[in-house]
């Protein structure tokens, strides 16, 4: 499980650096390292919060928190994460789903990557209705698969330039921790052995030194298009070896 662990501080690196709590990946080395199905969406929901913790203090602090725009994506995504997450589904159709939504979510990222740090004064209102849509799609596909929904949510954003990117990286870090605490709440009413979980805690403290080590790169050391450009690449590299395993290619 040192392998496993190693694997979970990188992904935890790579996406906290740019807002991220990395979900989809910890959910698909999961998969890979053969844990029980049942329990692997409340270890990554469990991670997803550890990092995006760290990340949302460190916006909120710096001023970055814009309310009135992540206030329609939690209205739809809070319930709907909790129902999607209170849903239980066989383990072929959920790795078909997470295989579909690294490949999206990977892709979308490959497509923005370079509006992240693009500074420009131009931004675009989206209609309430239209946010709080994305806000119920994405939330009831968070709560089905285990993940915070950040990974879809700030492409898109950024692909309508809703707002700078220091603010669409505080809406998605804080949106990420609010969709992971319903959707974990959802995934306990399934009345799954919570005390399985705890056999992986070592897995939560490599996210938390990853996740501390990322928000040094975000802060320090890289530009935010370059970790998003690696971040992209990572995604779609596992996408690309999970359809390996369930297509028997």
């Amino acid at each position: 499980m040192i392998i496993l662990s190693i694997f979970f501080l990188l992904t935890a690196l790579i996406y906290s650096s740019v807002g991220f709590g990395g979900g989809s990946t910890y959910l698909a080395l999961l998969l890979l390292w053969g844990i029980p199905y049942t329990i692997f969406p409340l270890i990554a929901l469990a991670c997803n919060i550890i990092v995006v913790s760290g990340n949302s203090f460190n916006y909120l602090r710096a001023g970055n928190f814009n309310l009135k725009l992540l206030l329609p994506y939690l209205f739809g995504s809070i319930p709907f994460a909790f129902i999607g997450g209170s849903i239980q589904i066989e383990k072929e159709l959920f790795e078909i789903l997470l295989f579909f939504v690294l490949g999206i979510a990977g892709i979308l990222l490959l497509i923005n990557f370079k509006s992240y740090g693009n500074d420009s004064s131009s931004y675009k209102t989206l209609p309430l209705y239209f946010s709080f849509i994305i806000g119920v799609i994405l939330g009831f596909v968070s709560g089905v698969v285990g993940i915070g929904g950040g990974i879809f949510l700030g492409p898109i954003l950024y692909l309508f330039r809703a707002a700078n990117p220091k603010h669409i990286a505080a809406v998605v870090s804080l949106f990420i921790l609010i969709n992971s605490i319903s959707g974990i709440i959802g995934q306990i009413t399934k009345n799954q052995n919570l005390f399985e979980v705890k056999e992986y805690f070592y897995l939560l403290i490599a996210v938390f030194i990853g996740g501390q080590i990322g928000n040094f790169l975000n802060l320090k050391l890289f530009s935010t298009k370059i970790l998003a450009l690696i971040t992209s690449i990572l995604v779609i590299f596992v996408a690309i070896r999970m359809g390996f395993n369930i297509f028997n290619f």
